[in-house]
Parts: C-alpha cells; sequence; structure tokens
C-alpha cells in the first residue's frame, strides 16, 4: 500500500465551499495532512468544473496529496489525474483502460463485498464502504458496521475507506477495525474558517499517527 492510500480522504462539496471558500479551505486541509482529495461537483458548468479541478491539481501536487475526480472519467484523464465511480457512475474496466495502470480509481461498493470483489477484479485501487453513519450528503439508513471493515481487511488487499457520517469521536474505532482511508465532508469543511478545518484535519491525520 502506497502513503497516500492512507490517512484523510477530503471530499469537497458545492454548498459548504461557495463563495470562494472551495481553494482555501481545500490548501487548509492538505496543510493538516489530507492525503486524498476528490473534487465532488455535480452541476453542469464544465467550464468552472475544468478550471476548479486544474486549482484542485495544482494544490493537491504542492502539498503531496493526490486528486480525484467524482464520476467524469473525461475530465480525470483530460487532468492526469485519478477517478472515483459509484455503482451508477459506469463500469471500471473502461476507465483503468483510459487512464493506465497508475491512475487510483476508487469504488463505491455500499456494504456489499462482492461489489468490492467485483471492482478489484476490474482494477479498483481502493474500495469504499458506507454509510457508516447518517449523513449530510446521503442520510438515510445506515448500512455498513465495523465488523464489515474487519472482515474486508481480512479479504482484500486493496486500501480500504470508510465512509459516512464520520466524526473525528467515530473514526477511531473503524481505523481499528481496518480502514485505510477515512472520507469526510461536513465534518472537516462545515468549519467556520480556513483555520478550523486545518486543525480539523491535523486532529483526523493524527488518528492514523496512532493506529
Amino acid at each position: 500500500m502506497t502513503p497516500s492510500l492512507r490517512g484523510l480522504y477530503a471530499i469537497t462539496d458545492t454548498q459548504l465551499l461557495a463563495d470562494g471558500r472551495l481553494l482555501p479551505y481545500v490548501e487548509a486541509a492538505l496543510k493538516g495532512g489530507t492525503r486524498l482529495l476528490q473534487y465532488r461537483d455535480k452541476t453542469a458548468d464544465d467550464a468552472r468544473r475544468l478550471r476548479e479541478a486544474e486549482a484542485l491539481r495544482d494544490l493537491c501536487a504542492r502539498y503531496g496529496a493526490q486528486l480525484i475526480i467524482n464520476d467524469d472519467l473525461e475530465l480525470a484523464a483530460r487532468l492526469g489525474v485519478g477517478l472515483h465511480l459509484g455503482q451508477e457512475d459506469g463500469q471500471l474496466s473502461p476507465a483503468r483502460a483510459l487512464l493506465g495502470h497508475r491512475a487510483i480509481i476508487g469504488s463505491t461498493c455500499h456494504a456489499k463485498p462482492e461489489l468490492a470483489e467485483q471492482a478489484i477484479r476490474e482494477g479498483a485501487s481502493y474500495v469504499a464502504f458506507g454509510r457508516f453513519f447518517n449523513s449530510f450528503t446521503k442520510p438515510g439508513e445506515v448500512l455498513a458496521t465495523s465488523e464489515l471493515l474487519e472482515q474486508a481487511r481480512a479479504r482484500f488487499s486493496v486500501p480500504i475507506v470508510a465512509i459516512g457520517g464520520i466524526t473525528l469521536q467515530t473514526a477511531p474505532q473503524l481505523i481499528a477495525s481496518g480502514a485505510s482511508l477515512i472520507a469526510v465532508i461536513h465534518a472537516l469543511f462545515s468549519a467556520p474558517s480556513a483555520a478550523e478545518v486545518e486543525q480539523r484535519a491535523r486532529a483526523f491525520s493524527a488518528l492514523f499517527a496512532r493506529a
């Protein structure tokens, strides 16, 4: 496992990072130790998305982190960065063929190990399980458990991501159960200032040093 695939995995949010907060808040998260950054923007403004993704790629390069694009193979290929695919976002095999063997490609697997097995077979760099807790981004039924992480860690060799309503208080148990990366949105970017984002990122990152 490469060092970049262990630690804090930050995911952007168009509402939390509106009004000019995207770049300063993301840079603060990177200063705080974020290892993987997913640019998640479902809007149709392709020109703005390209500008923002280019800026985020440059920030990640400056801080030694990796950028992942959510559900946009064309944009990921254009920028030469990684990709994250949900179960409804297209097949992983064509993405791997286009992006090459070095690109980081992740797959949403909900709480189903069989989906993770298929994703790994098709070339996934990591598999993501969740929701572990009720979340602001995707509210609803909690699907995943610590036991699932333990089983996945014993079964799969690729890094495992835990996502869904995770906080500083709940992350340690998930790391102990086998999560290689903790993916957070609200617990990181709902902060009132960039300085607070950096402080939160440092606190999340410190959990991995103790694990």
